[in-house]
C-alpha cells in the first residue's frame, strides 16, 4: 500500500491543526482590525462586563469557516496540511463537495457552541469543557480503521497522506 492510500495518523492531523491555528489567529486579527476601524474603535464595550457584539462573533466564525471550506475545496489542503503532506478527500480520493466541506467545518466547530455556557460555568471551566469536547471529537479517530474524526464521519471525508 503506498503512502497516498494510508490514513493520516492522529498526531499528524493535530500538528497540521496547530499550524492552521496560526493562520486562524492572523485572520481573526485582520477581521478584528477592520471591524475596529469600521466602528471607530467602539467594537467591544468594556466596563463591569465585556460585551462583544453577536454580529462580530458570527462574522469571525464565517470568515474562519470560509478559510477552511475554500482550502478544502481548492486542492484539499489548508496551509497547515501542506507541510505535513496530508489532504482531505472523499473515500475515492476525489475533492470533497461544497456540502461535505460545510458539514465538516460545522461539525468540527460545534464544540464552540459550548462557549455559551461561560456565564454559568465561568471562563476557565468553559474553556476546559470546549477542549474536552474537541478531545472526544478527535478521539474517535483512534478507534476508526480509516482514522476519521467525528467531523470526517459526519461529512463522509477522510484525511490521507500524500506523496
Amino acid at each position: 500500500m503506498n503512502a497516498a492510500n494510508l490514513p493520516c495518523p492522529l498526531w499528524r492531523r493535530l500538528a497540521a491543526l496547530i499550524y492552521d491555528l496560526l493562520i486562524v489567529v492572523a485572520i481573526v486579527m485582520v477581521v478584528g482590525l477592520l471591524c475596529q476601524l469600521a466602528t471607530g474603535g467602539r467594537l467591544i464595550e468594556t466596563g463591569a462586563r465585556t460585551v462583544v457584539p453577536l454580529w462580530y462573533q458570527w462574522l469571525q466564525g464565517v470568515v474562519v469557516a470560509a478559510y477552511f471550506v475554500a482550502s478544502w475545496r481548492r486542492g484539499g489542503q489548508t496551509v497547515g496540511m501542506r507541510p505535513w503532506r496530508i489532504r482531505v478527500s472523499r473515500d475515492d480520493g476525489g475533492t470533497i463537495s461544497l456540502q461535505q466541506a460545510v458539514v465538516r467545518v460545522l461539525v468540527a466547530a460545534a464544540p464552540m457552541l459550548l462557549l455559551a455556557l461561560e456565564p454559568l460555568l465561568g471562563l476557565h471551566a468553559t474553556l476546559w469543557t470546549v477542549l474536552g469536547a474537541w478531545a472526544l471529537w478527535f478521539a474517535v479517530a483512534l478507534f476508526d480503521p480509516r482514522r476519521r474524526a467525528l467531523h470526517d464521519l459526519a461529512a463522509d471525508t477522510e484525511l490521507r497522506r500524500i506523496e
